[in-house]
């Protein structure tokens, strides 16, 4: 126990000095014309390191933002108002999903094409028919994987209650920020472990990997060259499928960009009582008179 609490807190102070070394050397894991530099930012993307950078960045913000409610208030605020403008923006997609999908209908069953060119800027852009089709499941991947954190703000993911109904406010809140830090920030982490590593050996070789030491990333970076995956499940087919795994390591930062304001907020709430609860909320309706329908998601 005690060897653990010296690590812990080891790694929160060489975290404060590891945010100001990356922030003042920019050029160690952003010159990705270099190996070292970009094999480099592979590896701190998923490591130790970087967890304590965030964490650390986490508490002084926390910290301030305790002293200072309004700072804590515009966190929040701030990071509901990005989910909401992520997901009104991205929501448009599903119907250009639909209307894709009514084209490839169109053409391929009734019109017979093989492929289809589409050039709006006078720059030809020629694929097959099930090329477009398999697209749609990018479109897919769009709404679910950037959408996560508006329709936690709408309130519409399912939540199942046995006892949250039947609680105080407080207890509400306390509940909220238990989650917020123990169940969505270790499952957001631990998806992005995966997902990060998973991303980059689709984009370079040689393949690196959650296990790899520094000593041995950096021994990688000699040989280290760009070879992103065009391989599609079927002949013809959409083959830019790193840009799924793209939106993977994209959920994982955008749930735990929300748990924070989930935290936030519900710390706010239990502190300024029951009145404050649903401050400054930006929720979408369907217009007066749907209030009914509303309540049903």
């Amino acid at each position: 126990m005690g060897d653990a609490l010296v690590w812990f807190f080891t790694n929160i102070g060489m975290g404060f000095y590891n945010l100001v070394y990356a922030v003042t050397h920019p050029g160690l894991w952003l010159d990705w014309s270099n190996g070292e530099s970009l094999m480099r930012f592979v590896y701190y993307g998923a490591s130790v390191e970087f967890f304590f950078v965030c964490f650390d960045i986490f508490l002084i913000l926390t910290v301030v933002a305790v002293i200072f409610p309004r700072v804590m208030w515009a966190c929040v605020l701030g990071l509901e108002t990005f989910a909401n403008g992520l997901g009104r923006v991205i929501a448009w997609v599903g119907l250009l999903m639909v209307l894709q999908q009514v084209m490839v209908v169109f053409l391929q069953s009734v019109f017979r094409f093989g492929s289809i060119t589409i050039a709006p800027f006078g720059f030809g852009f020629t694929q097959s028919v099930g090329w477009f089709s398999e697209e749609l499941k990018l479109y897919n991947a769009m709404i679910v994987a950037l959408c996560v954190t508006y329709t936690f703000v709408q309130g519409g993911h399912v939540r199942v209650d046995l006892i949250y109904a039947a609680v105080s406010h407080r207890t509400k809140r306390v509940i909220d920020m238990f989650g917020a830090l123990f169940f969505m920030v270790p499952v957001a982490v631990l998806t992005w472990l995966y997902a990060w590593h998973f991303l980059w050996r689709s984009l370079i070789t040689p393949k690196t990997s959650a296990s790899d030491t520094l000593e041995l990333t950096m021994r990688k970076a000699s040989i280290v060259r760009w070879t992103v995956e065009t391989i599609g499940f079927s002949p013809n087919g959409f083959n830019a499928y790193f840009l799924f795994k793209i939106l993977m390591v994209s959920f994982c930062a955008l749930v735990i960009l929300q748990a924070i304001a989930v935290f936030y907020r519900s710390f706010l709430e239990f502190r300024e009582g029951e009145e404050s609860a649903g401050k400054y909320l930006d929720r979408d309706t369907l217009g007066e008179g749907e209030e009914a329908y509303e309540g049903t998601h």
